[in-house]
């Protein structure tokens, strides 16, 4: 038997949150359209993906093909970024760059790309009306691009900026979570950041664009998803244009095998004059689907919902004792997390981490912060959840996920990652809502006794202060909260547990990085 939580569980917040949810259920079922995405498949063609809405008056358009990051060629990392770039942001055979946002700016229509780990996903939506202007600047972008040499050093100067000046300079959370991500996965091909690392930037040519096009943007390759108030002609229309991309079956996949951790290690990049911004986790191998899965989301809602001001870890280090904006924990990759607020779609991953973030706070506030959310996740491991908590939770993701997909551009992007994952026949969302109707209490313990774990992390922490909260962690300092007003008795007790925990890490395993040399090139790849 699990003891029982010690602290409430029933927030003020959580309730007012689920009794919005609840409110809404109505609302976003019918803006949804209440249905289920139409898996077009056929034992000729497993290539399409639908979700007819017939009162949407816009149609969505995507087309995912199953290559991303990970088949960088090693040294020229970031190579699938910029092909992505210029397919969705570049010129084509029969149009300028310019002259294809001179058409696209009448018809208030778009397309773009998100590039991931193991996917490449161009997406685009208009209004039905202005479908005979809008397909064919779509599918002229994925059949015909130029690669003009100056799209080609336009775009290759924007993604070195993104890294040299972005990443490193302008965003230390979302720097610190790709570093995490880079030492989870050192030695593989999911390692550098989807942008790439800057040595392997610069060595890409035009001509290792075009051979990456030909090689992975093939008709073999791709799922085309089709949303919204279209028409069957339009449906058999885009299906055609798929037999005119490339010929030709893609290598394999590499092999992703990250390193075991033993032990804890800590990355710390120095960047002068910044807070610290944290990040730490391991790697977990519980691909969406599976009862785990859903069991592990709610203990991950009840821990760290993203951008839930209700879940455990914000009430502990923000809440309770106001030291940053936010801190929230995950199960899924979940990027642009600084951006949005419900997961993203075409983001889809065979290779996963339980990760916790730690928004920015001042330096001399960082190691009890990292000790609260370590205090946190002991208890959770060592004691389970609670009753209250599991029905409370449960029951808040069960109008929650709702939010999910409020758009048929968002249906459709589940629906194409259902393709990825396997699970195309139930969904995603319709087996999420099954899942909270099913799942019990012994299965969210026993999915945390199986999965979560402290003895074995990793951890990247972007700081100002490198040296001093180095020695911190090796010689296991105590670093208290100095209050200018006392808090509840309560609080004052809790801090005492928190000072406790042992922070120690071995001196070996604790590395410092100058910000200015992070993602300049590509860790080891063991072949």
């Amino acid at each position: 038997m699990y003891a029982v939580y010690r602290r409430p569980l029933l927030s003020s917040l959580l309730v007012v949150t689920l009794l919005t949810g609840l409110l809404l259920t109505g609302l976003l079922l019918s803006a949804c359209g209440g249905g289920a995405p139409v898996d077009e498949a056929t034992a000729t063609d497993q290539r399409v993906v639908t979700f007819p809405v017939a009162d949407d008056p816009t149609v969505s358009f995507s087309l995912s093909f199953r290559v991303g990051s990970e088949n960088d060629p090693p040294g020229k990392e970031g190579l699938a970024e910029l092909v992505g770039s210029l397919i969705a942001s570049g010129a084509t055979e029969q149009r300028s760059y310019e002259q294809i946002l001179a058409a696209l700016y009448p018809l208030a229509s778009a397309y773009r790309v998100r590039v991931d780990k193991e996917t490449t996903t161009l997406t685009g939506r208009t209004h039905r009306d202005n479908l005979e202007a809008f397909v064919p600047l779509l599918t002229d972008a994925y059949l015909h691009p130029a690669f003009s040499e100056a799209d080609f050093e336009r775009l290759r100067f924007d993604q070195r900026n993104a890294i040299a000046k972005t990443l490193r300079f302008a965003s230390d959370e979302e720097l610190g979570k790709a570093a995490l991500a880079s030492a989870v996965f050192a030695g593989t091909r999911y390692a550098h950041p989807v942008l790439g690392t800057l040595d392997g930037i610069d060595a890409i040519t035009p001509e290792d664009v075009r051979q990456f096009y030909r090689t992975y943007f093939t008709r073999d390759n791709v799922v085309l998803g089709l949303g919204g108030g279209y028409q069957p002609a339009l449906l058999e229309r885009m299906r055609a244009t798929l037999d005119q991309l490339p010929a030709g079956t893609p290598p394999p996949a590499p092999v992703i095998e990250p390193p075991p951790i033993q032990g804890r290690h800590v990355l710390l990049i120095q960047k002068p004059d910044a807070y610290a911004s944290i990040s730490f986790g391991f790697p977990i191998k519980v691909p969406r689907g599976r009862r785990d899965f859903y069991a592990l989301w709610v203990v991950n809602s009840w821990l760290g919902e993203h951008r839930n001001s209700a879940s455990h870890l914000y009430q502990v280090i923000r809440g309770a004792r106001g030291l940053n904006y936010g801190d929230y924990s995950y199960i899924e990759a979940f990027p642009e997390g600084g951006s949005r607020q419900m997961p993203p779609v075409n983001a889809a991953r065979h290779h996963q981490m339980f990760e916790i973030w730690i928004r920015t706070l001042p330096n001399e506030q960082a190691p009890f912060a990292i000790r609260a959310a370590l205090h946190e996740l002991q208890e959770l491991v060592d004691h389970g959840m609670s009753e209250e908590a599991f029905t409370l939770t449960r029951s808040f993701l069960t109008k929650y996920h709702l939010h999910f997909a409020e758009t048929t551009q968002a249906r459709l992007g589940y629906a194409i990652d259902d393709r990825f994952y396997g699970i195309a026949q139930e969904g995603h969302l319709a087996r999420f809502g099954r899942m909270m109707r099913e799942l019990t209490l012994e299965d969210v313990n026993h999915a945390i006794q199986r999965n979560l774990q402290l003895d074995n992390i990793r951890f990247a922490i972007v700081t100002g202060e490198a040296e001093t909260l180095a020695k911190t962690m090796i010689e296991n300092l105590p670093a208290p909260l100095v209050y200018k007003t006392l808090p509840a008795k309560e609080i004052q007790t809790e801090d005492r547990a928190i000072e406790a925990v042992d922070f120690a890490v071995p001196a070996q395993n604790v590395r410092i990085v100058p910000v200015e040399e992070i993602f300049q090139t590509a860790t080891p790849d063991p072949g």
